[in-house]
């Protein structure tokens, strides 16, 4: 794959190429319906195959933000079609990483040495480039490291990336309003503690100490002195990716032991830490030689404020899902209704939640649940697929919630997706042991 020698940073230059993305997007549509005329009864397949290709080739070269946003969609496989989550989860493992040139001038920029000043060894050639940064080989007085190195111009211009594609994210979410606000700005929040290495760090120290009580989990060590606001340096981790290791004949209970493994670390950051690791993508996991799950990446760390924390597991729980006292206060301590809501807003939404939340919250109601169970994702499958073609919630108003939902809700769904794909059997409350 090509390396790049410059990342465009200017809002007007990274406009520029998403309206050239744009322009070729509308050509798709007119090849479609020009084929739809001739064969009508063709699918959008090839449209949508198309238009993923050309959005994620304008946003691999911008990186940061935009391709950020990819990121998380592609864990969305029941919200987008599969083109789309297929060419997004690319931007996990499978971008054009930046040229020996450009990590060499990041290097002096930010740690006032060359890398080859700093490290015994020091590989050139990335070996992982995704959305914010990238990754090299190095290694410093016998112990091997990993060196991420953050592409240039990516914190400075989050603001105005995000106004780029709101407007996609406005009509494929449904939103409305000033209120909408309010989840961009969340997703802008996130985005900076992201660029921020020295953050990271922190919070890598902090999380993985913490969670060191956790059987069968293993972190890597983080050096201060090697890294800075733009670069991060920790132990290089051996082991294969998560979504590779999946993909290969593995024992069903090894399967088990480390879905156990990553559930228990998940319920305890929840409930013990009242922050979570909220990127839980197959690339931010290894699973070790020595049947070890490894955790790779704390950028994204998602806090858990009280007045959410506890209407929202009320809600999961089994009782009060059913007694429409409170299943409707939690509503409204949630956002999910609100006092302007006419009465068939309040009907539709009352329904569509507790559907959700009595198929969602299921796991919370047993001592054992198989993330395995076909008939379980059946359900969110049906679920998704009956509210996506829903006519009637396309005239509502799509701003639902609290934002804390927005990272909350996508560490449930990624966490689920992964015991899934590990087809994994679970003890729920195992994590309680290691509470005090």
């Amino acid at each position: 794959m090509k390396s790049l020698d410059t990342i465009p940073t200017g809002k007007i230059e990274r406009a520029g190429k998403l309206v050239k993305t744009g322009v070729k997007i509308g050509g798709n549509y007119v090849k479609y319906y020009g084929k739809k005329l001739v064969d009508p009864q063709m699918s959008k397949d090839s449209l949508d195959q198309d238009n993923a290709e050309d959005i994620y080739d304008g946003l691999k070269s911008l990186k940061g933000s935009a391709l950020k946003v990819a990121q998380m969609l592609s864990m969305e496989k029941n919200l987008l079609p599969r083109a789309y989550v297929e060419k997004f989860s690319l931007s996990q493992f499978s971008v054009p990483p930046l040229s020996a040139p450009l990590v060499r001038k990041t290097f002096k920029k930010y740690l006032d040495q060359y890398p080859e000043e700093i490290f015994d060894e020091f590989e050139k050639d990335s070996v992982n480039a995704a959305s914010i940064g990238q990754v090299h080989r190095a290694e410093k007085d016998g112990r091997k490291l990993a060196v991420k190195i953050q592409y240039p111009g990516v914190a400075e211009s989050i603001g105005s990336d995000l106004a780029l594609v709101k407007p996609v994210a406005i009509k494929m979410f449904n939103l409305k309003g000033k209120d909408s606000e309010k989840y961009f700005k969340e997703v802008e929040h996130k985005l900076i503690e992201e660029t921020n290495y020295i953050l990271e760090l922190e919070q890598s120290h902090q999380i993985t100490t913490a969670c060191s009580v956790i059987p069968n989990m293993q972190f890597p060590k983080y050096y201060r002195e090697l890294s800075s606001e733009r670069i991060l340096t920790m132990d290089w981790m051996n082991g294969t990716h998560l979504g590779e290791f999946t993909q290969t004949d593995f024992d069903p209970e090894l399967g088990n032991v480390l879905g156990q493994a990553l559930w228990d670390f998940y319920m305890f950051q929840i409930h013990k830490l009242r922050r979570v690791h909220a990127d839980p993508h197959p690339g931010n996991f290894l699973v070790s030689g020595d049947a070890k799950l490894i955790a790779i990446d704390f950028g994204c760390i998602k806090q858990i404020p009280n007045d959410f924390y506890l209407p929202y597991f009320e809600l999961a729980k089994e009782e009060n899902i059913n007694n429409d006292k409170i299943f409707m206060e939690k509503l409204y301590e949630l956002e999910i209704l609100t006092p302007t809501d006419s009465e068939e807003e309040l009907k539709f939404f009352k329904a569509l939640f507790k559907e959700m939340l009595t198929i969602f919250t299921s796991p919370f109601h047993k001592e054992t649940f198989d993330f395995g169970d076909e008939a379980f994702w059946s359900k969110i499958a049906n679920l998704s697929e009956r509210y996506s073609k829903d006519e009637q919630i396309r005239k509502m108003n799509g701003n639902r919630g609290s934002k804390h939902f927005l990272y909350i809700n996508r560490t449930f769904f990624g966490l689920y997706n992964l015991l899934h794909d590990l087809r994994a059997k679970v003890d729920v409350n195992s994590y309680v042991a290691y509470m005090d």
